[in-house]
C-alpha cells in the first residue's frame, strides 16, 4: 500500500512542475516513485533533488532528447539491468537512467524503485566513490611545455585545488587539435594565475 505523500512534497518542486513545458508527465511519475521512498524532497540547482539525512542521493532533470534520474553515487550502484549511463566520459561518480516517454517509466517502475533502494543503502553505508587523482589525468604536452617555461604559471597551477586542476586538464585534453589546445591554454592562463577555477567567475 502506498504511503501518504502529501506531507512530503516540497512547494518549490510543485512550482517547478507547474512551469515545466516539457517532460511534465514524466517528472510527475518519477516524483511519485521517489516520494514513495524514505528520501526527502528538496529543490537544488533548479531541479527536484531527493536526499537522505542531508546527503543528496538522486536528482531529476530534463534535456532536449530525454529526461533522467541522476544518481549522485551511481558508479557504486549494482547495475543489474544495464540502464545506468555516464553523462560524459569524464564523469566519475554520477550515473543517469534516461527516459523518452511516460510509458518507459511506467514499465520500469519496479526496477526504478530497486535502484532508488540500492542508492539509499549505498548512502546509509557511507560508501564513497574513489576519485582519480590529478596525476592520473592526461597532461597535454602543450600545457606541460608552458608549465616548464613559466615557473610562475607552474606554481599557480600547483596551488590550485585538485578539483580545479582536473577541470583545466579535462578542458585542455578535450580538444582534438593541438592548435585548439594551445588556444584554450592561452585563454585560461590569466585565470590560473589569479588562482581561480575554469568555471569560477
Amino acid at each position: 500500500m502506498k504511503q501518504d505523500i502529501g506531507n512530503k512534497t516540497n512547494t518549490k518542486v510543485d512550482a517547478f512542475l507547474g512551469r515545466a513545458k516539457k517532460w511534465r508527465g514524466e517528472y510527475e511519475l518519477l516524483r511519485d516513485i521517489l516520494l514513495d521512498s524514505p528520501l526527502s524532497e528538496e529543490f537544488k540547482w533548479g531541479k527536484p533533488c531527493y536526499s537522505l539525512d542531508g546527503k543528496n542521493v538522486v536528482l531529476m532533470h530534463g534535456f532536449k532528447e530525454y529526461c533522467a534520474l541522476l544518481f549522485m553515487k551511481g558508479a557504486l550502484l549494482s547495475d543489474t539491468e544495464g540502464v545506468l549511463v555516464a553523462q560524459t566520459e569524464n564523469v566519475q561518480s554520477a550515473r543517469q537512467i534516461r527516459f523518452r516517454s511516460a510509458r518507459e517509466i511506467e514499465e520500469m517502475e519496479s526496477i526504478l524503485k530497486a535502484y532508488v533502494n540500492n542508492a539509499i543503502k549505498v548512502e546509509k553505508a557511507g560508501l564513497e566513490v574513489a576519485f582519480k587523482k590529478t596525476e592520473e589525468f592526461n597532461m597535454p604536452a602543450e600545457f606541460q611545455s608552458r608549465l616548464d617555461d613559466d615557473p610562475a604559471l607552474k606554481d599557480a597551477f600547483e596551488a590550485l585545488t585538485p578539483g580545479r586542476q582536473r577541470g583545466y586538464l579535462l578542458h585542455f585534453s578535450a580538444a582534438k587539435q593541438s592548435r585548439t589546445r594551445e588556444s584554450r591554454i592561452e585563454k585560461c592562463i590569466p585565470k590560473i594565475l589569479d588562482g581561480v577555477g575554469l568555471n569560477d567567475r
